[in-house]
């Protein structure tokens, strides 16, 4: 069966994109899947987030891109049993003016995925790709969004998600309508919540209205030992498995999964 790949997109930058890729992907390989995380930002903090460290960094999603390393030559395991991670680098800063005169330019990683099979944990195949992408839409978030089964929206309870959202929810009918006519809204998830503050309540109604059943029920709460977890190289739920954030993902990994089962049943 071939393994399901998730985009964590929103052009903002600190709404938990890479927090909620690394403690998803730590959650799902914790009831059984086996996840590669793909890094695309080069700032590289899903990479640092699952201790990988720079020196460690030989092949990368820049070589994925450029068709100069295979899945299974960029992919490193991490010390999170069945999660595999392809590191970012500061490289990817040059790609978009490296492919950007190519007529394939936005299905670099779609091609660099078909050799997904050939990467292994414990001898079985991946089940899940989580795509990490930078807080913009440039041609690194077009090619993750081009490979994707279905887009993880992370929106932080604030004052201006909406209006990030529907710009983000443009690109994505776009790129249906253009690129990857199979992409859907896997779901959106409200990032960062307060319940001490009136605000982040309004936003989650103000969302939750707009967007219906996308919505997880799932809130990820603000929590400092989410914030804190990545200084340690470790995912929050290897750091502190009790913690709120840690629990609150474990919730959303379950509803992930829920959703994937009805999918692929519809």
């Amino acid at each position: 069966m071939h393994p399901r790949i998730l985009t964590l997109a929103n052009q903002k930058g600190g709404v938990g994109k890479t927090t909620t890729a690394i403690n998803l992907a730590t959650a799902l390989a914790a009831i059984g899947e086996r996840v590669l995380i793909i890094d695309l930002d080069p700032q590289g903090n899903a990479s640092t987030g699952l201790g990988i460290d720079r020196n460690q960094r030989e092949r990368s999603s820049y070589d994925l891109l450029l068709n100069e390393a295979s899945v299974s030559e960029a992919a490193v395991l991490t010390s999170v049993p069945n999660v595999a991670v392809v590191p970012s680098t500061m490289d990817l800063l040059g790609v978009e003016l490296t492919i950007a005169a190519e007529r394939d330019r936005a299905f670099r990683l779609k091609e660099a995925l078909k050799s997904l099979h050939d990467l292994t944990i414990d001898g079985k195949p991946i089940t899940y790709v989580l795509i990490d992408c930078p807080p913009s839409l440039n041609l690194l978030t077009i090619n993750a969004l081009t490979a994707a089964d279905a887009v993880l929206v992370p929106l932080q309870c604030e004052f201006f998600a909406l209006e990030g959202l529907s710009q983000l929810l443009q690109t994505i009918e776009q790129i249906r309508t253009t690129l990857n006519p199979r992409l859907s809204i896997q779901g959106v998830v409200m990032t960062m919540f307060d319940k001490r503050n009136n605000l982040s309540e309004q936003v989650l109604n103000d969302v939750r209205s707009h967007m219906g059943t996308l919505v997880y029920d799932t809130v990820i709460p603000r929590n400092v030992r989410l914030s804190e977890a990545p200084s340690y190289g470790k995912p929050a739920l290897l750091y502190d498995l009790k913690c709120a954030g840690s629990q609150a993902y474990l919730r959303l990994a379950t509803e992930v999964i829920k959703r994937e089962r009805q999918l692929r049943a519809a």
